[in-house]
C-alpha cells in the first residue's frame, strides 16, 4: 500500500524558510517522477515542483528561484526547502506520485497523494 506522510509545515514570518519531507512507503522514489502542489483556501491546486527519477526538476514561475525540490533514495524522502517565502505562499502543500512524465504540471497526472502540511507566512 502506497502511503506519503508530509512535515515540516509551520508558521513562519516573510522572509523566512522551512523544509517540507514526504516520506514514502510502498513505492521507490528513486525510479518514480515525484511532485509537490499546494492549495490555497477557496483555489484550486497549484503545481509547484516536480523532479523525475533522473532527478531532473521543475519549478512554477512563482517559486523558482526560492524553492528547491530534491529526494534522499536511502530515505525514500522528497524534500521541498523554502526559503524568500511570501504571504502568498500560504496553503497546504501535497506531495503526490506522478504517472505521466508529460504532464508533470497537471494534476490528473498524479495518483497517490499526502494528506498535506500547512504552510503559513505572516506578513
Amino acid at each position: 500500500q502506497v502511503q506519503l506522510v508530509e512535515s515540516g509545515g509551520g508558521l513562519v514570518q516573510a522572509g523566512g524558510s522551512l523544509r517540507l519531507s514526504c516520506v514514502a512507503s510502498g513505492l521507490t522514489i528513486s525510479n518514480t517522477n515525484m511532485g509537490w502542489f499546494r492549495q490555497a483556501p477557496g483555489k484550486d491546486h497549484e503545481f509547484v515542483a516536480a523532479i523525475d527519477w533522473r532527478t531532473n526538476t521543475w519549478y512554477s514561475d512563482s517559486v523558482k528561484g526560492r524553492f528547491t525540490i530534491s529526494r534522499d533514495n536511502a530515505k525514500n524522502t522528497v524534500y521541498l526547502q523554502m526559503n524568500s517565502l511570501k504571504p502568498e505562499d500560504t496553503a497546504t502543500y501535497y506531495c503526490a506520485r506522478n504517472t505521466d512524465p508529460f504532464a508533470l504540471f497537471r494534476r490528473v497526472a498524479y495518483d497517490y497523494w499526502g494528506q498535506g502540511t500547512q504552510v503559513t507566512v505572516s506578513s
